[in-house]
């Protein structure tokens, strides 16, 4: 009877706080209305409220009501506590994503962190990073994030998965507390006392230990190396060098681009270690890779948006497979955009999705088509994009080339709009599928390969007459050049290359 009540009591409580929240809400979005008068009081030299913003679909509510003078993040309150259980439900996912293919757990999980985990998504993949080594967050009362502790391997049920995180610019720039975070966390987990079989953190640093020991490192220099495991351009520096190489076709294996991911992302960072050159650890670190991941929080961008996409997980994954030769390696993606419906898919099924969506979409290619010179930009942006993944990831099967080349290039209306339009485009788009082709990343059928060398031709006349200053053309014959085709990048390379070798063997 009695426990009846208290049951009953906590309910209504919890009713009655439930509608509290509701009110509070319906009365936010009631002074919605607030925006125009703001901006005008801002230009007059007025005082605007400050406030947090958020995306509403991601339970940020507080960034309501509009009109105020919002700012992009509080950094102490990251990850909050509702990405914190986003980050536990797709670690697991991720885990069970990689043991339903290979039977056993993934030992190193490798991940692109960008700052819109931060800025857009509250910290999911931060908190997903945290939770697969068996760390969590102590949250103050207001919501900052106090203290890190240790989840016991009783509750965990599961070993502890090392990490290495491949970190943005904009993220070492302006969220160093994230990265000082993770590599508390580290510490904690390497000095645990537990079994290597159960805490695969530190087996890989024991592993890493000795291995930078055999490489002619003192004990103390090696365990600090093999600590590390954010990684980053060097301080000053954005990107990872990959796109760099690939839209220049300055490259001709695989290996190639895994060096120079290496030689970006090679720089340490964590608490009083900021950009300290460690390609030794990192390279050791890559070994024990399985999954290769990064989270999408958003369709707001796409992987075929931006070369960045490609060129740090493309790159990531790249680099691991070249270095390890393994065949149970994952490229994957978190899609978090509903988080009442998070999952785990393979790369190669997202960028088949966004194929799809866009570039073969009739209605998206009408639609581009409006903007004229900036939407055939867009066109041979994409598919640009497109050949990065196919030369960095391997992941796009012939069926897409084929279907780009009939509906971009060999389709007559098509071609003569880019004639009309923006020519530069067109040969952008044809080049790229040549080169595909002729790098063994597309096996088309010889009479397409005709069709498009006849149109690149074609491209060629046109330009040539347009073109009035030299030297501003890109087009013409298709060189693929690599390191060894320069005696100053060769050099930059030579300690990239001895440190293959020696942890290759």
């Amino acid at each position: 009877m009695l426990r009846g009540k208290v049951e009953y009591k906590m309910k209504s409580e919890k009713l009655i706080s439930t509608f509290k929240i509701a009110l509070g809400l319906a009365d936010n979005i009631s002074k919605c209305d607030a925006e125009i008068d703001s901006f005008l009081n801002g230009l007059s030299g007025g005082f605007i409220e400050p406030g947090p913003s958020g995306a509403l679909t991601r339970g940020r509510i507080d960034a309501l009501p509009t009109g105020r003078n919002f700012y992009a993040v509080n950094p102490k309150c990251i990850p909050t506590r509702a990405a914190w259980k986003i980050g536990v439900e797709t670690a697991e996912k991720l885990i069970e994503y990689y043991r339903s293919k290979y039977g056993r757990y993934p030992e190193t999980i490798g991940h692109w962190l960008w700052s819109l985990d931060a800025y857009k998504a509250d910290g999911e993949q931060l908190s997903q990073i945290l939770y697969l080594m068996g760390v969590r967050p102590v949250w103050s009362g207001d919501g900052t994030v106090k203290s890190l502790e240790v989840i016991p391997l009783s509750e965990l049920r599961r070993p502890r998965i090392d990490n290495i995180i491949r970190i943005s610019a904009i993220l070492r720039d302006t969220l160093m507390n994230i990265i000082e975070m993770i590599d508390e966390a580290i510490s904690l987990v390497i000095g645990l006392d537990e079994a290597r079989e159960e805490n695969y953190v530190k087996k890989h640093f024991d592993y890493a230990v000795k291995k930078l020991m055999e490489m002619g490192f003192s004990r103390e220099e090696a365990e600090l190396k093999a600590k590390m495991r954010v990684y980053g351009s060097p301080p000053g520096a954005y990107g990872a060098g990959v796109n760099l190489a690939i839209e220049a076709s300055a490259w001709r294996s695989s290996e190639d681009l895994a060096k120079i991911w290496i030689q970006w992302t090679g720089y340490a960072y964590g608490k009083g270690v900021y950009g300290v050159n460690n390609v030794e650890g990192l390279m050791v670190g890559l070994k024990t890779v399985d999954v290769v991941t990064r989270n999408h929080a958003s369709d707001e961008h796409d992987p075929l948006n931006c070369c960045c996409y490609f060129a740090n997980h493309g790159g990531f994954y790249n680099a691991v497979k070249a270095l390890t030769n393994r065949n149970d390696v994952e490229i994957a993606i978190v899609d978090t955009r509903d988080v009442c419906y998070t999952h785990v898919r393979d790369m190669k099924s997202e960028i088949e999705r966004i194929v799809r969506a866009k570039l073969l979409n009739p209605l998206w290619i009408s639609e581009m088509k409006k903007h004229g010179y900036r939407g055939a930009s867009e066109f041979s942006k994409k598919i640009l994009h497109l050949y990065g993944w196919s030369a960095s990831a391997r992941i796009v099967d012939d069926w897409i080339f084929n279907e780009i080349a009939s509906t971009y290039v060999l389709n007559e209306e098509m071609k003569k709009w880019f004639m009309d339009n923006n020519a530069w485009s067109l040969e952008e788009i044809t080049r790229r599928l040549i080169e595909a082709a002729e790098r063994g990343l597309w096996r088309a059928d010889e009479d397409t390969l005709k069709k498009l060398r006849s149109v690149y031709g074609e491209i060629e006349g046109l330009m040539e007459e347009q073109i009035s200053t030299p030297g501003m053309h890109q087009g013409g014959a298709i060189n693929m050049v690599s390191p060894e085709d320069y005696e100053e990048w060769e050099r930059r390379l030579t300690n990239i290359n001895r440190i293959w070798n020696e942890v290759k063997r």
